[in-house]
């Protein structure tokens, strides 16, 4: 409401909002409550309070049992139009068909001698409706686009063809900040009729900003640069962070540090999203832990003075150990051993989470989540798993760009094979193929849903391709159970990951 006084104040004629701009995106089973509709059109009412200036405002409208995302223009203390979304999304992470119907209808606004057209986020990618704006002198688009990488050029493009079918300037309006899984980057943009743009907003940030409509062009002087890949990657993990946090009324983080890329990350993101005296680190050595593991940590700590605790978990796995000796006689020891270790580290953070109410960040990585080379209920568990959506060759790019920005993971943590140090001498490639190797194919079996026999073909090692695949489906029941985290490809392990547990499918 501030923002839309203060665009008043400067003599702003429409005031545009993001998609479902009241409840924010996406609402999900909300919207099959009757008391939810109650509380966003007591929101939008407010809206009415204001005059002097038109306001499109994005809220979900229910008429006749029918559901619509919706777009309110409001002036001068009356609603003067509607428009229905259209083009219903259903893919990927959208269920828009399973809430809403479509709308039939255009909206044509008349702001003192300019002609305005709305349509919503999923209409810009097709050519209609936006085809039934071509008398318009503006066309603005209200949207809820989540961040995924290299999306914001297509967004372009987009916005650049509708332009160009409807001969008029466009103005598209992003939502920004954090839902559950989900990232909004804004970067709200202005295309001319001429393709050039207008505005380009920054990215990863909240911003009023002001175009002038004049002579069928818009001007600003607003032209922000759009970080490339793994700058964007890491801003969108921060605020996945910060926002899942914040939001839900955390007091802070906490999480169990191993000397290893993985937590050092982690621990640099969390330090990033809340600062460093939100966030607390523990490290729970045992017998297999390396000293330098446990002096990189120290390090790192040391650097980023966060709140720093060591629990060595050494006797405590011992009891375990000795309770569980009758039931374990006549068996050799192997990954039930190991996982006990994760299991015990799990237990000890949740209970630190339970005690502080600080959330526990898990550190798994995407090559994990796929493999399964993660404890369930051990290194596992937690709220939100900050690098589910990262590969782990993504893990040192990311890490070395932040090292770019001041040096605070430790040169060895980077350098230093992996290792979950649950054995003597254990390195991941004991039992996973080489990072490089390993996520190339996942980015083809997981990200681009090829098969493995086409993976194959381009190339890659049968034997090796075949295990990452039988992996990929045996492990699938730890990822049904695994914290969600931030979405940053086009098929991350959350909503648009949906396969049965149980099936003889072979990918």
């Amino acid at each position: 409401m501030s923002a839309i006084h203060t665009a008043k104040v400067n003599g702003s004629d429409l005031f545009i909002t993001s998609e479902l701009s009241i409840c924010g995106y996406p609402p999900e089973d909300l919207l099959y409550r009757n008391n939810f509709y109650t509380e966003c059109f007591k929101m939008l009412e407010c809206f009415k309070s204001i005059h002097g200036i038109t306001m499109l405002i994005g809220c979900p409208y229910t008429e006749n049992g029918l559901i619509y995302n919706s777009v309110f223009a409001i002036s001068d203390g009356e609603i003067i139009g509607r428009y229905d979304k259209q083009c219903l999304p259903n893919y990927g992470v959208f269920d828009e068909k399973r809430y809403f119907t479509a709308g039939t209808k255009s909206l044509i606004l008349q702001i003192k001698n300019t002609k305005v057209g709305v349509i919503v986020c999923e209409d810009m990618w097709h050519k209609n409706p936006s085809l039934l704006y071509k008398d318009v002198d503006l066309l603005c688009v209200l949207n809820a686009s989540p961040f995924e990488r290299n999306k914001h050029q297509k967004r372009l493009s987009l916005g650049a063809q509708r332009v160009a079918d409807i001969g008029a300037p466009l103005i598209y309006v992003n939502q920004y900040g954090a839902q559950d899984e989900l990232v909004f980057d804004g970067a709200s943009f202005a295309i001319n009729p001429d393709g050039a743009i207008a505005m380009q907003l920054p990215v990863f940030e909240e911003k009023l900003s002001y175009l002038e409509h004049n002579n069928g062009s818009l001007y600003s002087n607003e032209i922000a640069t759009y970080p490339n890949d793994i700058e964007s990657i890491y801003q969108a993990l921060v605020v996945g962070v910060r926002d899942y946090i914040d939001k839900n009324g955390f007091k802070g983080i906490v999480l169990g540090l191993s000397g290893g890329i993985d937590s050092a990350l982690t621990l640099a993101i969390a330090v990033d999203a809340l600062g460093h005296d939100r966030v607390m680190a523990i490290m729970m050595p045992s017998k297999y832990t390396a000293d330098i593991s446990i002096s990189d940590s120290r390090d790192m700590v040391n650097r980023l003075q966060v709140r720093y605790e060591e629990i060595v978990i050494s006797p405590i796995f011992e009891q375990f150990q000795n309770s569980l000796q009758g039931i374990f006689s006549g068996h050799d020891s192997d990954t039930t051993e190991e996982n006990l270790q994760a299991r015990i580290r799990g237990t000890l953070l949740m209970a630190v989470s339970n005690k502080l109410g600080f959330l526990v960040l898990t550190t798994g990585n995407k090559s994990e989540m796929t493999t399964g080379y993660a404890t369930l209920y051990g290194d596992m568990a937690g709220g939100y798993a900050v690098l589910k959506d990262i590969l782990k060759t993504d893990v040192y790019r990311l890490s070395n760009y932040r090292n770019s920005i001041s040096e605070i993971i430790p040169k060895r943590i980077i350098t230093r094979a992996p290792s979950a140090e649950l054995r003597d001498n254990q390195t991941d490639q004991d039992s996973l193929p080489d990072y490089e190797i390993l996520d190339a194919i996942i980015h083809k079996m997981v990200e681009c849903s090829e098969a493995s026999s086409d993976i194959i073909k381009s190339g890659f090692d049968e034997a090796t391709v075949n295990k990452v695949a039988h992996l990929l489906k045996t492990n699938e029941y730890k990822r049904r159970q695994a914290a969600i985290g931030p979405k940053i490809s086009n098929k991350a392990y959350a909503k648009d990951w949906r396969y049965p547990i149980t099936n003889k499918f072979k990918f």
